[in-house]
């Protein structure tokens, strides 16, 4: 019995009757009010409903896949192509000169793309000096050198007298340079002796020459002076001469710079090469074409005259030349080299870097210059940054710009001994939507980086140096929205509120109007 009285007296939903309401302009107004908030955040609320927001979750990286890509479209501004080489360094080894999915354009001061210049190679099939000669260099110069030490003061006598000079360009504590000078020494004795048909009868003279190879020097009608000049004793020379690796061996046609040699180091070799660009010379002659008669012309008339006259005008050329091209700068001593490939290194931290070497020179540390554009820099699959670059995926705006942070990015180097170094943190990032057709699955990689720039020991090549590091945290992406009953539950919260918050408001107007009310009847 006394439980169907509390179930009778339990009724939250009580009516007061019609009789006792009173209805009045301000509740109307209010209503409105409240329908038109009610209204305004159902559309509101509905609308964030069915919007779709990012959602970020923080793992530990599972990525199975022993090797990450890296991509890279970079060009060095100051660099030859054919001592561009890449390496890439790991705690698990080092790997060097990478050739392999790497291509190399050499560029012009404009960086436009001049020609294609091949995949990089290792650089090893060319012979860096004759082996077949047995003597030292103190052997054969016991007599005295045949390969003429050229300095400021004789290097424009050698030019003007000379219409075939062939130079070699080397510094003492060069390796290769200590290689190539039995070599040298060699070519000038059989290039001397064949100039002026001096050949092995002649009384008391010895040689390490072969009957072969003076048949070849033979080939070259006109006298070729053969020359050295060393650039430790004479730098200014050598960098009026934009000397940047020795040894450099360079031919200079009536006196002017004509054609550097880059095939085998051999007598035999060096020789042909010396008749090929005589035979070049002379039939330009032939063939009438009037620049190269008049530079012979005039280097003919300056070998007239008189000694004396030549040495004050050589003097006064030779200062005039190292004055002027001292901080001269012409763009065509300066080619670029723009490298694009990709590299497959191992998911550990390490560093891939574009350094200047070569197998056939000791470089010059103070004359490279490793300034560089990066064109593209990513890591990932190529696929990953054209689906996402081609709005085919969706990712959150921060992540997209974290891709590749470096492209279009200038790194130029003002002084000597220095070069920018780059720190990569590798951030592996899942995307919910990130996959091929076939449904696997692909992986995002995110670079936050940061650039500074390195200084260099003088006897130190500088390199542009990327060093990355994967981080341990993965990072996934998806596309989520809210519970429906989250938003239903907004909905009754919205309805309720207006109307109680409306209904306090009324209720306290209400009240102050009759205080007032009561106080202007007394």
């Amino acid at each position: 019995m006394a439980n169907r009285k509390f179930a009778a007296s339990l009724d939250m939903y009580r009516k007061v009757p019609m009789d006792l309401l009173e209805g009045t302009k301000r509740g109307s107004i209010m209503s409105y009010v409240a329908l038109i908030g009610m209204l305004t955040l159902f559309l509101l609320e509905t609308k964030a409903y069915f919007d779709k927001s990012w959602i970020a979750d923080l793992a530990l990286d599972s990525n199975t896949d022993p090797k990450v890509r890296v991509n890279f479209n970079i060009t060095m501004m100051d660099l030859k192509c054919e001592w561009a080489v890449v390496d890439a360094v790991s705690v698990l080894g080092t790997d060097q000169n990478v050739t392999t999915h790497v291509t190399k354009w050499q560029v012009d001061a404009e960086g436009v793309r001049r020609r294609f210049q091949g995949r990089n190679r290792a650089q090893n099939d060319i012979k860096l000096f004759d082996d077949s000669i047995g003597q030292t260099i103190e052997q054969l110069v016991v007599n005295g050198e045949d390969a003429v030490s050229l300095d400021d003061t004789t290097f424009p006598f050698a030019m003007n007298e000379n219409e075939f000079l062939f130079l070699d360009f080397f510094a003492s504590w060069c390796s290769h340079c200590r290689d190539l000078a039995p070599t040298w020494e060699t070519l000038a004795e059989v290039m001397d002796a064949a100039a002026h048909e001096i050949v092995t009868e002649k009384s008391g003279a010895t040689h390490d020459w072969t009957e072969e190879e003076l048949a070849h020097a033979k080939k070259v009608v006109q006298p070729v002076m053969i020359a050295k000049i060393d650039c430790v004793s004479h730098q200014e020379l050598c960098r009026a001469q934009n000397i940047r690796a020795y040894p450099t061996l360079r031919l200079f046609v009536n006196g002017e710079f004509k054609e550097d040699y880059r095939q085998h180091r051999t007598v035999l070799e060096m020789a042909d090469w010396l008749e090929a660009k005589e035979s070049e010379q002379l039939k330009k002659v032939e063939d009438g074409d009037a620049t190269t008669t008049g530079k012979m012309v005039e280097a003919a008339r300056k070998r007239m005259i008189a000694p004396a006259d030549e040495k004050d005008w050589a003097n006064k050329i030779n200062l005039h030349k190292l004055k002027n091209n001292r901080h001269d700068w012409n763009d065509e001593e300066h080619p670029g080299c723009q490298i694009t490939g990709h590299l497959m290194v191992d998911r550990v931290p390490g560093n891939f870097h574009i350094q200047a070497r070569s197998n056939h020179h000791d470089l010059v540390p103070h004359m490279t210059n490793v300034s560089h554009v990066i064109h593209h820099l990513s890591i990932g699959e190529p696929m990953v940054y054209r689906m996402i670059d081609n709005q085919n995926v969706k990712v959150p705006d921060d992540v997209q710009n974290k891709l590749a942070p470096m492209n279009a990015n200038v790194y130029v180097t003002e002084g000597l001994h220095e070069a920018y170094h780059h720190y990569l943190k590798v951030i592996t990032t899942d995307v919910d939507g990130l996959s091929t057709g076939r449904g696997r699955k692909l992986k995002a990689y995110q670079i936050v980086q940061n650039s500074q720039l390195a200084m260099y020991r003088n006897d130190i090549v500088p390199e542009a140096k990327f060093i990355y590091d994967l981080s341990p945290i993965s990072v996934a992406y998806k596309r989520g929205g809210r519970h429906w009953y989250d938003y239903f539950t907004s909905l009754m919260a919205i309805i309720g509120g207006t109307f109680t918050m409306v209904g306090m408001l009324e209720s306290g107007i209400n009240a102050a109007m009759s205080r007032k009310r009561r106080g202007t009847a007394y």
